[in-house]
Parts: structure tokens; sequence; C-alpha cells
């Protein structure tokens, strides 16, 4: 990499890879490393740059991988070391970094430090690594605080010899305490241990966790968390986004420093943009995951306001924007949008936008076939969220199914089982990707052809937007410097191109007019 070129982050497409759901190769229904090592001709193919894959380290699964035993080992389920080296040293012959998840906010509370806090008395070195309180009340029976778990009931779950401990999630997610130098110590070795075995970067999940007050205020009743901790303008939640965050991300920063060429991103839930940008000043992390489109309706205006929200909170710093529609924590977009025809056009439409701006992309995994979310029978959730809900919250199983491969019946090719991990739907037939590789005007080829344009057009340099006139419903921006004009069109009627030779459009065009649910490529 030359002096002035741009670090390879800078505008990469990044693939997340739920590994559960990708593919499996040893045919347990689940799947594994070894799977996603016999598919990147396909991604490839696809034309992405880097892959990130969630969790794949020891647990006893009670979040799906997000519960750490071990952060420095491979679950069985998944494969082993050895099998992690060879995905590695295969997607960097394929042209593909690789990205992993990194955890740091909780462990499982099967791993060896917690299992120790256990056996420990009150007050004891080993308690010092988690949140291990005194309850309120005579007898100690009321948690220290009111805080809720983001998935549902309290924050506190009480031990034999009546001390409480603090997980944010599941209480098999316990919370650790990132003041105490161990916890911090223990990171940096996890940190070199897979930037060692190759690894190009890091996403943090819950990146505006970690840090908590110190004297754990009880929390506004107005504070009850969306989606992990986003926070208002108006209420501060105590439990995400405290300031002292920000000196673990340095940390990380310092040793990613010592390994050129790697980045972390963070999972960032934090709706104010000035709190935000404070996640990717030069010294913390090189990205910040920004959800401002996942939360956007499919409306011009709601769109074009998370666009220029999202570039407002990193022009400052230096840092490249973020954008993506989908991950496995929300609903597909596809489904967001309407569902069936309706939603699939719109998905369409937006993953022209998204692919049209600046920065960063991150593609979840199905969402280049049109995979909506799946409405799945009581009996195969298995997301923690149905459980501490107490049935009220289906959970995120719906936009976690495996993706379909080939074929006729499920599970299309995910697996030589007879049975995913998830039920898949027998309707899926049309969605795989044999069915889609070879047909025009399928989701993938829109992908596909998209990714390629956006990889050789010069006419995508540039990190501003100049944001013409349009009629109601409508937008339409330029790449300053490429040159570059993306419209869309969300209202009910066919609105005038803007002037230009179109290079791509998400549906069938109407001469010069831009139909509904459509969205366009110019110069």
């Amino acid at each position: 990499m030359g002096e002035d070129a741009l670090p390879w982050w800078q505008d990469a497409v990044f693939y997340q890879i739920y590994v559960r759901s990708f593919a499996d190769s040893d045919g347990d229904g689940v799947g594994d490393l070894e799977g996603i090592r016999s598919r990147l001709g396909y991604l490839e193919l696809l034309g992405v740059d880097a892959l990130w894959l969630t969790p794949f380290f020891r647990s006893p699964m009670a979040d799906h991988g997000y519960d750490v035993a071990d952060p420095r080992d491979v679950d069985p389920l998944f494969g082993d070391l050895a099998a992690f080296d060879a995905l590695v040293a295969d997607a960097h012959g394929h042209g593909l970094k690789v990205t992993i998840d990194l955890v740091p906010n909780h462990t499982s509370d099967q791993h060896l430090w917690f299992q120790q806090a256990l056996r420990s008395a009150p007050g004891s070195r080993e308690r010092a690594r988690y949140y291990f309180r005194d309850g309120k009340g005579p007898d100690g029976s009321v948690p220290p605080n009111n805080w809720t778990s983001v998935f549902g009931g309290p924050a506190w779950t009480r031990v034999p010899d009546g001390q409480w401990y603090l997980h944010l999630f599941a209480p098999q997610q316990p919370d650790l305490n990132w003041d105490d130098s161990e916890v911090r110590a223990d990171l940096v070795q996890t940190l070199r241990f897979w930037l060692d075995r190759g690894v190009d970067g890091f996403r943090i999940d819950v990146a505006h966790g970690m840090a908590k007050p110190a004297d754990l205020p009880d929390m506004d009743p107005g504070a009850m968390a969306i989606m992990a901790g986003t926070q208002s303008h108006e209420v501060v939640d105590p439990r995400f986004d405290n300031d002292g965050v920000h000196d673990i991300h340095r940390l990380i920063r310092k040793v990613l420093d010592g390994y050129p060429g790697t980045m972390a991103v963070g999972e960032i839930w934090v709706d104010r943009d000035d709190r935000f940008s404070y996640y990717v000043r030069p010294d913390e992390l090189h990205l910040g995951f920004n959800f401002k489109l996942v939360e956007a309706d499919f409306d011009a205006d709601s769109v074009r306001r998370a666009i220029d929200r999202s570039l407002t909170a990193v022009k400052a710093t230096g840092a490249a924007p973020t954008w993506t529609l989908s991950n496995h924590d929300v609903v597909r977009h596809v489904t967001r949008y309407g569902g069936g025809d309706i939603g699939t056009r719109r998905a369409r439409a937006m993953a022209l936008v998204e692919l049209a701006l600046p920065g960063v992309t991150y593609i979840y995994n199905g969402e280049e076939l049109g995979l909506p979310n799946v409405d799945l029978p009581d009996w195969a959730l298995q997301d923690p969220v149905w459980e501490r809900s107490g049935h009220t919250e289906r959970g995120r199983d719906g936009c976690r199914v495996p993706l379909p491969w080939e074929g006729e019946i499920p599970s299309f090719g995910f697996s030589r089982a007879g049975a995913a991990w998830l039920p898949m739907p027998p309707h899926w037939a049309s969605l795989t990707v044999e069915a889609q590789l070879e047909d025009p005007d399928s989701m993938l080829s829109l992908y596909r052809h998209a990714l390629e344009i956006r990889k050789t057009s010069a006419a995508f340099g540039g990190d501003d937007l100049e944001w013409y006139g349009a009629p109601p419903g409508c937008f339409a921006f330029r790449r300053k410097g490429g040159g570059l004009i993306c419209a869309l069109n969300t209202s009910a009627a066919p609105v005038p191109l803007p002037p230009g030779e179109i290079l791509l459009a998400s549906g069938p065009m109407e001469g010069n007019q831009l139909p509904p649910e459509t969205s366009v490529w110019l110069v």
C-alpha cells in the first residue's frame, strides 16, 4: 500500500456470515468453519472484499455463541483451530479479508473465571472481575439496582451465598468489570492470539457497553432499552455509553496499531451523533456501525435524514461512514419494507442507494438472495429473548434461518442433514443461489452487477454528496469527485429521471421516467 493509499477498509464491502446459518460441512444441521471455506468461491464471485464471522468460540450456546467460555479456542460445533487457520489462508487466497467478532462486555457463566467467582467468597479477587454486589433490603433479597436486561427481566441474578451478579443480557452472560486490570490484560492476550493467526480485524460486540458508572445508579424508567441500549437525546441510560468505555477502545487500538493493516469496527447503538463520533476518534475504533439506515422507513425523507446524519457523525473524525440494511439482530429488510413483491422491490431499490454511498457497506448473509424474515413456529424458537420475555417477544431467530444454496427441498444444500438448526420454508426453492445465479433479473444478479460496477467505475470517487432538488417522495444525490448520481423514488407515481446515462436500475424502467419503489445509478 502506497503512502497515500487509503486503508483497505475505507470503502470495503463486508459480508457478515452468521456462522451457524451459512453452510454445514459435517451434516449436523449447524453451519461451521469448513462449510464457509467450501463456499469461498461464491463469495469471491459475489464481489465482496471482506468477511465478518459471528462468534465461533467455545460456548455453551445460551446465546448462540455470544456467551463465550473460551475466547481463544474454536467450539467443536464449528470445527477447531486448524479449520480456522485453513479458512483464513484460503480466504486470503480468494482475495478476502477476514474479521471476527469480539465479545468483551461479558463472558459465559461457564467461563473459568466465573466458575472461580462462584466458588469464592464475597469481596474476593475472583469476584472482582465481574459485578458482584450485595442486595438491598434487610435480607438482601432486592437486586442492587433496578437495571433491566436487554433480553427481558432483571439484569441481576442471585447466587447461593446471597450476593447478586450483573448481566445486561442473559443470566448466562455475566458482565465483566473493566476496571479490573486482569480483564484488560486478558483482552490484549485475546486480540494478539487471533491477530497472530492472521485475522484482519474485529467487530466489537456491544462496543458502547463495558464501562459502568461506579455507583451503578438506578435507571430512569424512560430509559428502557431498545436494541441493546439505544439512547435518546432526552434520557440517559446508565447501562451504556459511559465515558470510561473510550479508554477500552484506546487499549484495543493500541494493540491493532502494532499489526499494520488491521482494523476494528464497533457495534454502537448510540442515537446522539456527537456521542457516536467519540468512538471513531483517531486513537479509538477505525469504524463504527451506524444503524440509521436500519431504522429508516422506506421513505425518501427518512432515508435522506439517515444519510445526512450518518455523514455528519463521522465527518470531523476522518473515519469512513458505514452502511447496513440488515444483520443478525434485526428483522430482514425485505420484510421490514412490507414483504412479498413490494418488500423485494423496495429492498432492491435500497441496495443501490446503500452501495452508492461513500464509505463502508456491510451485507448480511442472504440479503443478496432477497431472503425475508421467517415466521417460525413456537417450537422452533431458540433465541433467549423468547424465554426471557415470557413468550411475548419472538426474538431474532426469524432473520437467522440458514441460507438456501440449491435444490428443490429443504435444507436446499445447506446441510446433507434432513433438517437445519432452524426450519427452512419450502417456498425458498425459488430463492436459492442455484435458482438465481443465471437469472439476470434476480436479486443475486443485481448485487453482483452493482458490486462489480462499484469496484471498477471511477464514478464512485469522492467522500461528499451533493443533493439535487427532487419531487416529493424522491431524492437524488451526486458523489462529488466521481460524479455518480443515485436517484430513489419512494412515491406512488413515476417521476422524471435526472439527466445522465443509466449505469444500473433496481427494476424495469419506463422511458425517461423513474418508476415507484425504484432506484437508479447514472453518470
